[in-house]
């Protein structure tokens, strides 16, 4: 009898361990992944013959989508990690890739869109995003339910993220 209390007390300890060290593996594998994101999509520009773009533009670009959006809103849709998202939205007016315009409601907001030269360049990165879902599964070996599984996972961890800034937990 005392050593399966033994045992259990082990096992939650291992188990305590194992979390640790996924969870720890997940923060790491986010930043690489977001990272490498942007990476895929700077070697597309570059392969296009687009320079003067880095992948944080590209991904504005792609988020900004048909929309017209302030810079809050655009924060909100996507990850710009450790950029600054007014910074680059300047340069991709000054490029000429999107327009912006003060809001009608509230003067104090700026609103943006695309100009038809950053609808090309979005359309670029639609095409891209296409020819990679030819090739996710085979060779890739992703398949939709492990995407499912991702999706899923990474949701309850925003909720949870999302619950220890509101309650402070």
């Amino acid at each position: 009898m005392d050593a399966e209390p033994h045992v259990s007390v082990h096992h939650c300890h291992s188990e305590k361990e194992d979390i640790k060290f996924f969870y720890m593996n997940v923060l790491l594998m986010i930043e690489i992944l977001h990272r490498r994101l942007l990476d895929v999509i700077k070697d597309e520009f570059d392969r296009n013959g687009i320079t003067e773009l880095n992948g944080v533009q590209g991904l504005l670009l792609y988020n900004i989508g048909d929309s017209e959006l302030t810079a809050g809103e655009l924060r909100s849709r996507g990850c710009y990690l450790g950029s600054n998202v007014s910074y680059n939205l300047k340069k991709l007016v000054d490029m000429d890739y999107i327009s912006h315009q003060r809001s009608t409601l509230d003067r104090r907001l700026v609103q943006v869109k695309l100009t038809e030269k950053g609808k090309k360049l979005r359309h670029l990165l639609v095409s891209l995003y296409d020819r990679q879902l030819e090739t996710i599964e085979h060779p890739g070996g992703v398949k939709a339910e492990d995407l499912a599984f991702i999706n899923s996972t990474l949701s309850r961890l925003e909720r949870f993220w999302t619950d220890q800034i509101l309650y402070r937990l």
